[in-house]
């Protein structure tokens, strides 16, 4: 089959996609003149609905179109996640820079996802450096702290489960009951009945022979012996 040299007739029909009043049907072409008279009335239009931003009843008037409320007491501020509470001071600044609702929630939400854990860690690193310097002190040096330090991981290693090791590892009150424990030569839990100092210890070292806690390991019962050394030397 030959191609078709033929030129085909000029189509003149308006295409579906042209609106009547845009459409010149003489000439069979679109109206530019009527096109661009639609598109700068309808810019004059976006321009009434949008407030210029050069005056302050201007600005006013184009927060208030983005939703911004009138006083930063009106932000409406989700914080049941109960990490910290809203700050007047921070709600007037944001508000002075125009933030909508939606934008001041998300700077709580990025401070609660991310300044929070950030803050905790440089407390809690805080902390242990301060508890480190202190037992540094209490045993008479760096040198001298390190030895210790070493002797008593190898006996909680021996004579306690690990998670009242690391509670008792946590803190400095912790380290040194557990260096007295040490001291004294007694295996808690395991061994005989020496007299105890004081009425709550001779009753954790009971609990401490308990089959629930050293055969067992009993996950409650073992909390509760974790939180007896935590208050008596908290």
């Amino acid at each position: 089959m030959t191609d078709n040299y033929l030129t085909p007739e000029k189509e003149t029909g308006k295409p579906e996609t042209v609106p009547e009043k845009f459409w010149d049907t003489e000439k069979g072409a679109v109206r530019v003149d009527a096109l661009l008279n639609s598109y700068l009335a309808l810019e004059k239009k976006l321009s009434t609905m949008m407030p210029g931003m050069d005056t302050p009843e201007g600005k006013a008037r184009a927060l208030k179109v983005l939703g911004v409320p009138e006083t930063p007491e009106d932000y409406a501020i989700d914080i049941s996640h109960g990490l910290f509470e809203t700050d007047p001071d921070v709600n007037k600044r944001l508000h002075a820079l125009g933030f909508t609702p939606g934008q001041v929630q998300a700077v709580y939400d990025l401070a609660a996802e991310k300044l929070v854990p950030m803050i905790v860690q440089l407390a809690d690193d805080y902390k242990a450096d301060r508890e480190i310097e202190r037992l540094i002190a209490a045993f008479g040096g760096p040198e001298k702290w390190a030895e210790t330090s070493r002797q008593l991981l190898a006996y909680g290693k021996k004579n306690f489960p690990p998670d009242v090791l690391a509670s008792l590892a946590s803190s400095y009150e912790g380290v040194m009951a557990l260096h007295k424990m040490m001291k004294g030569g007694e295996a808690p839990g395991l061994s005989g009945s020496g007299p105890a100092e004081t009425p709550g210890e001779q009753d954790l070292q009971s609990m401490m022979r308990d089959p629930r806690y050293w055969q067992k390991k009993d996950p409650a019962f073992v909390a509760k012996v974790t939180e007896g050394f935590r208050r008596m030397y908290s």
